[in-house]
């Protein structure tokens, strides 16, 4: 092979990697995803309450909340390809046991299951990117794996709705055992080998965790991506159940929530490009707060049935509010890779933020039921986003004050 060759391939190969990565990270989203379309005959099979419902999507958060850095030492040791993989096979199981769940009891396990799978697959997502994508694609990159989230929202939730029009959620589940297997080829295909510390250094890799655990940037970086996911799972969790109450049938209730994830993932990848032109991050995540807090204001405050064509009037605000938060974890993201401290580990510094920011996305779900059932309905949903946002705009002015206006270089 000529050797001027050799930079277009090892480019075409790093591009692959990433891509490679990014699909594996949407395929573990999209078990998040199948089940609010699912919720509603589910909870009709199983006779479960709002706030088992919610508790039933939280569930799947519970082992990011708990080990973050138990994944992140294990990605140290084994490697994070290998950490994918393991992450994958852990969802196609979790999702077999969810297929044969005959009680709540067995199907709330298999999402706790999954969700070990969850993080196990994604807490290595960035830093496997950061690794492979070529210098001058990297924000593009980051922006993309942001986007997974909000794409598997999309392709999940809308093709769960016609899914259950013709077959049922036990059948879901079996899918996506095969779903989750699918990307294993490719990962062991594009994405380079391990080097791994071995046991030797997992004394090592543990200091290193220790070192990324005590910096409090990195806590705060944690909470300020937990104020958006608390109030954009609980939000987008409960939209199919939403507008099935508010009497929409068939798909129509899954279709309108799969746009508004959808647009989360045009957010992120938009957000991307913005980072990659200088974009401060400063400014990014105080937007993205403030326009959550106004549309979600709007989208739940305001009465919409009295209003002509106040549906597409609701959907339009709450799409926004999609579409504006995916400033917040693009822009976080990209930040993760370059929080670690000195001597720290970067797999660390993202398994600790995704360990706080899952307690957001746990614990969001059943704040809003819990709002609902007390309240009478989904009206005071707002309260919650905006406290949260408030919380937000604080805590990003004090992790990105002036001294530590984070800019990313633009190549």
């Amino acid at each position: 092979m000529a050797t001027n060759q050799l930079p277009a391939l090892q480019t075409r190969q790093s591009n692959a990697a990433w891509i490679v990565v990014v699909i594996a990270g949407i395929t573990a989203a999209l078990h998040i995803w199948k089940l609010p379309a699912a919720l509603p005959r589910i909870q009709e099979d199983l006779g479960l309450s709002l706030f088992a419902a919610g508790l039933l999507l939280g569930i799947v958060q519970v082992a990011g909340m708990a080990g973050g850095l138990a994944v992140s030492l294990l990605a140290e040791v084994i490697g994070e390809r290998r950490t994918l993989l393991v992450g994958l096979g852990f969802l196609s199981l979790g999702s077999a046991l969810g297929a044969l769940a005959g009680g709540a009891g067995m199907l709330l396990a298999s999402r706790a299951i999954e969700g070990i799978g969850f993080i196990v697959a994604t807490v290595v997502g960035p830093g496997l990117i950061r690794r492979f994508a070529p210098l001058r694609k990297v924000n593009l990159a980051v922006g993309c794996w942001s986007a997974y989230q909000g794409t598997a929202t999309f392709l999940g939730l809308i093709a769960s709705a016609f899914f259950l029009q013709v077959a049922s959620w036990q059948a879901l589940w079996w899918v996506m055992v095969v779903v989750s297997l699918v990307p294993i080829p490719f990962v062991l295909r594009f994405v380079p080998s391990d080097d791994p510390a071995g046991s030797s250094g997992a004394r090592a890799a543990a200091g290193r965790i220790a070192i990324t655990a005590r910096s409090s940037r990195v806590w705060i970086a944690g909470v300020v991506f937990g104020c958006y996911t608390i109030q954009w799972m609980a939000v987008v969790g409960f939209l199919p159940t939403v507008y099935g109450q508010s009497g929409l049938t068939g798909t129509t209730p899954g279709i309108i929530s799969a746009f508004v994830g959808g647009l989360n993932a045009v957010g992120a990848i938009i957000t991307g490009l913005l980072l990659q032109r200088g974009a401060p991050a400063r400014l990014m995540l105080i937007a993205s707060f403030t326009l959550m807090a106004a549309t979600s204001t709007l989208t739940f405050a305001v009465d919409w049935s009295q209003v002509s064509g106040g549906l597409a009037w609701q959907v339009a605000c709450v799409g926004l509010f999609s579409f504006s938060g995916a400033m917040v974890p693009a822009t976080m993201t990209r930040m993760a890779v370059d929080l670690a401290p000195a001597g720290g580990s970067a797999p660390a510094a993202m398994g600790l933020m995704q360990q706080i920011f899952n307690i957001g996305n746990f614990t969001g779900p059943m704040i809003v039921a819990w709002l609902a059932m007390s309240t009478g309905g989904w009206s005071s949903t707002w309260w919650m986003t905006c406290m949260f946002a408030v919380i937000g705009v604080v805590l990003s002015m004090v992790l990105l004050g002036r001294k530590h206006s984070f800019e990313f270089a633009h190549h």
